[in-house]
């Protein structure tokens, strides 16, 4: 892969295929090498004599006078230390000067970066990258690859400058502080391939005596008073052991600092770790400045220094889009402990995880909770402003490494003074016991009048010694990952289901309040393990019941093995039946025939079964050979009051497809599907204009359909129109008048 922005070839920087892209300059020989991570390719650059040996790329790139550019390069060698340059030249191709790195500090066999920053001195027009080793034998050898020249590659919104920030040019940004000598130095250390933010020169914390030291950036970027930034730098320590720190500082508009907030690495070696520290920044605070340090140091002990960024919050550390999460970072990344997390009730301990990396779902560390005893317990977060009347999404990381768990997510909303309003929570879920981290979010609605927002999980250990990580929690406002809205008008729910994975299987189900479950019927039939293609679904159930409450169950399978992955619940709604003299005669299929009918009585229902009596002659009692017992049987007598409900009746009764039968609660009628047989439907009256008739509607109970559902009642001419250029277009659609009245496409 291509480095971002890089002015080099991509022969050129990743050496492959062939070294064509590279010439020697001094006391070498170039060819081919192998075992390059940015493809196989390197070059393998050859001392001919003892001395210094360079090599420069072929082709020279075009700059402009007083830019900064750098340039990098991965290397490797088993003898001699390296350094890389930029050689400038005019217009005439002519060499003016040239920018040099430092010299790694020791020889290493392994990948390690080289890098070099600098202005382009006046008079430049074009540059070239140069590779330098010094030899001390002949035949001895360097090989480098992953090549960059180009403009610096920052750290998004880092505030500080590039040189502050990689110490590439000069390192005067930074200052000792306290107890210490500083220096640039540039280590063999091991970057990935495709990282391009670190490596090369860094800033080194020589402590003078015994005890704490401190380095500064001088660099003062300005801030704004109640916005939330975060800093971060790259932390190595001299042992495993050392208390190294990062700390955000926030000064007046005289210069005198105000407030600091320090991070302390838990290190778990002596390798390159980032540490982050945030804070909001506090009323009068006009510019921002980054120090590190060692507390509690030995003499001649160095700590070492890079990737320094001050920056305004964004999504995520080293991202550029905007921020969306209520939630701190302290409190919701747990990088520089336990943040304002309280446990207000239960046995449970919380702290920041340790070492760095031991246990994280997103950067470097996450809040570890211990249960001594197999009961639940409260913890709960600080207090973030929210906007009422919208929705908002509460979501975690869990991840259970000892014991068993269950954990439940409560939202407590506030008003502006910070009074409780109300409570909301989720139902609790247990956490799998696979090692893995698991997601749960849950959404909620704000009060119109909350002004905050405070979380609460309720954590239930189901074992003694119980252990559980918690990370990356959210609060962020977005539309509902499910929905529902009802009409009475049409008796029916609308679901609205966002976020839907493709690669899963999903189920949706009607819940009833004492926990049956009925499958959900969709536009291509029922929603049971079906495939989707679309992030979001809209169905609209029109055999939700009428008058008992009900909620939606979303479940997720794995298309593969079938398994259950995960689902979601809606909240609970309820149908107004109406007028409980009225019912609704449904097609489950065609619901813009639907309609609500005057019932005079309700079917004087039969069960039939099928029968054989055999008497036996002496024995007193039959012999009855019984089938089993048939669904209800009866006549439905209901009215029509106008010359439009007759034709809509009528309509609705004309395709002989089964229909959903729904009467008022409390009127002893359940909801059932049926068929209904040859029907009458005489005037109440001999006079011929009467619009009333009465219509005898024969009922034979039978299964629920499984086919898809098409129309809506709100199809209308208007939709036909707008979707629809011209009348012939219509053909192509729809097989029939009736297809065309009920939206039923044929393609």
């Amino acid at each position: 892969m291509a480095i971002p922005g890089n002015f080099l070839s991509p022969t050129t920087e990743s050496i492959d295929p062939n070294t064509s892209g590279w010439a020697a300059k001094l006391n070498c020989t170039l060819s081919l090498g192998s075992g390059g991570r940015n493809g196989d390719g390197c070059v393998q650059m050859k001392a001919t004599a003892i001395g210094e040996m360079q090599a420069r790329t072929y082709s020279s790139y075009e700059v402009r006078a007083g830019e900064t550019y750098w340039a990098f390069a991965d290397a490797s060698s088993t003898t001699i230390p390296e350094r890389i340059g930029i050689r400038w030249l005019n217009a005439a191709g002519t060499e003016i000067s040239i920018t040099w790195s430092l010299t790694t500090t020791a020889a290493s066999s392994s990948w390690h970066r080289i890098s070099v920053g600098g202005a382009a001195p006046l008079g430049a027009a074009r540059a070239q990258v140069l590779v330098s080793s010094t030899a001390t034998a002949a035949n001895q050898v360097t090989f480098f690859e992953n090549v960059y020249l180009g403009y610096p590659l920052r750290f998004a919104g880092n505030l500080l400058s590039f040189d502050a920030e990689q110490q590439e040019i000069s390192g005067t940004s930074w200052a000792a502080e306290t107890n210490c000598t500083l220096s640039r130095t540039a280590p063999p250390v091991s970057w990935a391939a495709d990282w391009y933010y670190s490596g090369g020169e860094v800033l080194t914390l020589t402590v003078t005596t015994n005890g704490n030291a401190s380095a500064l950036c001088v660099e003062r970027p300005g801030v704004t008073p109640g916005v939330e930034y975060i800093a971060y730098a790259y932390l190595s320590p001299p042992t495993s052991a050392s208390s190294c720190w990062v700390e955000l500082r926030f000064y007046n508009s005289s210069g005198t600092q105000i407030a600091a907030t320090r991070s302390t690495l838990a290190a778990p070696g002596t390798g390159y770790y980032r540490q982050y520290a945030s804070a909001v920044a506090p009323a009068g605070a006009a510019t921002a400045s980054l120090a590190v340090g060692i507390t509690s140091a030995t003499a001649g002990q160095v700590m070492r220094s890079e990737g320094a960024v001050v920056k305004a919050r964004t999504s995520t550390p080293t991202g550029s889009l905007p921020n969306v999460n209520a939630v701190s970072y302290a409190d919701s990344s747990f990088e520089q402990g336990a943040g304002a997390w309280t446990v207000p009730s239960g046995v449970a301990t919380i702290a920041r995880s340790t070492p760095w990396g031991a246990q994280s779902f997103t950067e470097n560390y996450s809040l570890t909770v211990t249960s001594s005893t197999a009961t639940a317990s409260t913890i709960r977060s600080g207090i973030y402003p929210v906007t009422g009347g919208v929705n908002w999404r509460v979501w975690v990381a869990a991840k259970r490494v000892a014991g068993g768990w269950s954990l439940a997510s409560t939202i407590r909303w506030l008003d502006a003074s910070s009074a409780l309003i109300t409570t909301a929570s989720s139902t609790s879920a247990a956490i799998p016991s696979d090692g893995a981290w698991w997601t749960l979010s849950q959404d909620f609605t704000a009060p119109a009048n909350a002004a905050f927002a405070q979380i609460d999980y309720v954590l239930t250990a189901t074992a003694a010694s119980s252990t559980l990580q918690l990370d990356t929690v959210q609060l962020y406002q977005v539309l509902p990952q499910q929905s529902v809205t009802t009409s009475n008008q049409s008796a029916s729910a609308q679901l609205v289901i966002r976020e839907i994975v493709a690669s899963r299987l999903m189920s949706v189900y009607r819940v009833l309040a004492d926990g049956s479950k009925t499958v959900v019927r969709g536009p291509s039939g029922l929603l049971d393990q079906v495939a989707t293609t679309d992030d979001m679904l809209i169905v609209t159930d029109y055999e939700a019941p009428l008058g008992v409450p009900f909620s939606y169950r979303i479940e997720f399978y794995n298309s593969t093995t079938g398994a259950l992955t995960g689902y979601r619940t809606t909240g609970t709604f309820t149908l107004d039946p109406g007028d409980t003299n009225y019912a609704w005669l449904k097609d489950p299929g065609k619901p813009l025939v639907n309609m609500r009918v005057l019932v005079k009585r309700p079917p004087d229902w039969q069960q039939p079964i099928d029968q054989q009596v055999y008497r036996i002659r002496g024995r007193q009692n039959a012999v009855v050979l019984s089938g089993v017992r048939s669904g209800r049987e009866g006549s439905l007598v209901v009215w029509t009051q106008t010359d439009e409900e007759r034709e809509a009746l009528r309509f609705l009764l004309s395709t002989g497809n089964v229909l959903l039968w729904q009467a008022a609660p409390g009127m002893g009628e359940s909801d059932v599907y049926v068929t209904v047989a040859e029907s009458a439907f005489p005037r109440l009256t001999a006079y011929a204009p009467e619009p009333w008739r009465e219509w005898t509607l024969p009922l034979t109970e039978v299964d629920r359909p499984t086919g898809s559902m098409a129309g809506s009642p709100t199809w209308t001419v208007r939709d036909v129109g707008i979707e629809n250029a011209t009348v012939l277009g219509l053909l192509d659609r729809y097989a029939t008048v009736l297809d065309l009245t009920l939206n039923q496409r044929t393609a």
